[in-house]
Order: C-alpha cells, then sequence, then structure tokens
C-alpha cells in the first residue's frame, strides 16, 4: 500500500494545478475559490497563501524568477510571486458572464494552454485556448469542463478531457506549431467519477485525478490502467511531480459544498495530499510564449533546470 501524507495544515475550497519549480524547489497550486495562491517551500516546509482578486484557474511557471502565469476568471496575467505585482498579458475574445478559466498547462515547447468553462451551469459553451504571441487563439469549442491537459515526454501527443464526458483523449501534436490532430480515445471513467487533473511521468504513463472516485489512476501511454491509488478523500482534483528528485507525487483536493458534519467524516477534504509512487516526473515547463506587448514575451522553448 502506497503511504499518504498531508502536506500542511491549510484546507483549500478547491485546490488545483499543483506545478513544482525545480529552481525554487518549491510546489505552486491554486484555490480557485478562495481563491488564492499558494507556494509550499520545500526547505522549511511552510506553506504561503496569496489572495487573487478574483477566481484562479490555473497557472504555469514564467521565465522571470518568482514570476507565474496566472489565468484568473476572463484574463491571463503574469504574477510577481515577490511583490504581489500583477500585469495583464491576454483577455477573453469576448468575455461571457458565468464563465471563468480551469485548468491549464504549458506544452512542452512552452505554450500555455488554458480552457474556460460555465461556472454555473457546465453547460458545453467552454473553449480551449492556446497563448499565443497575439493573444488567446480558440482550439476548440463546445467544452463543459477542460481538464486533464498534459503532453507526453517528447511533446508529441497531447492529452485533454472534457470531464462530462468521462473520458480521457490523446491527440497527435505538432510540438513545432501546436497544434493537434483529431482526438483518439485514451481511456474512460465510470460515473459519477470523472477525470480531473493529470500529469505524465518520465516513463511516459499519464496520472490522472478521479473526481468522485477516491483515486489516482496511471494510464499507459495505450490507455491501460497500469496501478490505482485509492484516495482518502473523494475527490482529488489534480496532481504533479515535484521533490528534489521529481519523485514525490502532490495530489489536490477540494472540500467545496461540504457541510461540517461531512468534513469532520473527511477531515483530509481540501488537503495537500502526498505519495512516493516509485517513479520520477518531468521538470515543468515554463510559459515562454506570451503576447508581444507583455514584459516576457519571449518564443525560446524551455524548461525550468
Amino acid at each position: 500500500m502506497t503511504a499518504i501524507r498531508r502536506i500542511g495544515t491549510q484546507r483549500d475550497l478547491l485546490g488545483e494545478s499543483p506545478i513544482w519549480s525545480t529552481a525554487e524547489q518549491a510546489l505552486y497550486w491554486v484555490d480557485i475559490r478562495r481563491p488564492a495562491l499558494r507556494r509550499l517551500d520545500e526547505a522549511t516546509g511552510t506553506v504561503e497563501t496569496h489572495d487573487m482578486p478574483a477566481m484562479v484557474g490555473a497557472i504555469a511557471l514564467a521565465t522571470l524568477p518568482g514570476h507565474l502565469v496566472v489565468a484568473l476568471a476572463e484574463r491571463v496575467a503574469l504574477y510577481d510571486w515577490r511583490t504581489g505585482a500583477m500585469e495583464t498579458v491576454a483577455e477573453l475574445p469576448r468575455p461571457i458572464p458565468g464563465h471563468r478559466f480551469n485548468d491549464g498547462r504549458c506544452d512542452r515547447a512552452g505554450r500555455f494552454w488554458v480552457g474556460t468553462m460555465h461556472n454555473i451551469t457546465r453547460a458545453a459553451e467552454g473553449t480551449l485556448f492556446r497563448l499565443d504571441p497575439t493573444g488567446l487563439t480558440p482550439i476548440l469549442s463546445g467544452v463543459a469542463i477542460p481538464n486533464s491537459l498534459a503532453w507526453s515526454p517528447d511533446g508529441q501527443v497531447m492529452y485533454f478531457a472534457d470531464s462530462l464526458h468521462h473520458a480521457i483523449n490523446r491527440y497527435e501534436y505538432d510540438l513545432e506549431s501546436g497544434t493537434p490532430g483529431p482526438a483518439s480515445l485514451l481511456a474512460t471513467t465510470v460515473p459519477p467519477g470523472f477525470p480531473d487533473g493529470s500529469t505524465v511521468d518520465a516513463e511516459g504513463f499519464l496520472w490522472n485525478a478521479e473526481f468522485n472516485a477516491a483515486r489516482v489512476v496511471r494510464y499507459s501511454p495505450d490507455g491501460a490502467v497500469d496501478r490505482v491509488i485509492r484516495m482518502p478523500v473523494d475527490r482529488p482534483t489534480a496532481c504533479a511531480f515535484g521533490g528534489p528528485n521529481l519523485d514525490r507525487l502532490y495530489i489536490t483536493t477540494t472540500s467545496q459544498d461540504m457541510d461540517e458534519d461531512t468534513l469532520a467524516a473527511a477531515p483530509l477534504a481540501g488537503a495537500l495530499l502526498a505519495i512516493d509512487p516509485g517513479v520520477r516526473g518531468l521538470p515543468e515547463p515554463i510559459c515562454t510564449v506570451l503576447p508581444r506587448s507583455s514584459m516576457i514575451g519571449l518564443s525560446t522553448p524551455g524548461v525550468q533546470a
């Protein structure tokens, strides 16, 4: 049995988007609904929280030290963790009431991808965007809940899920142009469980946090279930590799819409959890492609060393 441990004492309403900074030896993640950014310092074990001005769906590492790319409700911004300064780098082409950004991640060439969703109805009205030097480019439409963005180690396969379809798709991916091919089915889940956030390990296997199913699943590149890790919470939300050797899997969770009795019976709901799965992850890609108007509007691929 894989030992699961709690990291810190904080409780997220909706923890999501964990990413590991190798340069800082720190884990960043978001609490979408607080809304806040959080940072775990590996050396001290302390967790620091910065409140955000709007719901924050996803983050990515940026080339400037101490900076993050942050997907707020209707805009993408560059955030300086040290000073709290925030600069908008892109906005939705047409803001829609009730919509917000959700899952996001960088491909292996440094392009930030992020999807929108209807925050209340979960209607299939969302869009998956790619952040380009010209701004946000719509790629896929008719999305209900965008999730599970991840790329194979060589960057030539993209994974993505519209959670309400209870399936994870794979796409052949042109890394040079940032263009996915047609979708093909990788794996399905059994309702009410649905695929939430994912990451890929160094062996090319996809790890997915299965919301409402109390488990994290490792899939082989052909979609076979390689391993199932039972979670002490019903609703894990996302996962990411971190630690000095990238051999620790961090898992975010949620406590939203839970009353006091339910929370008492689920003391780890909303906690940041960690396991040692026996495999290593990959360095998190850095966002190097931003609109030219931003202070770091570069176009050179890179990952954090």
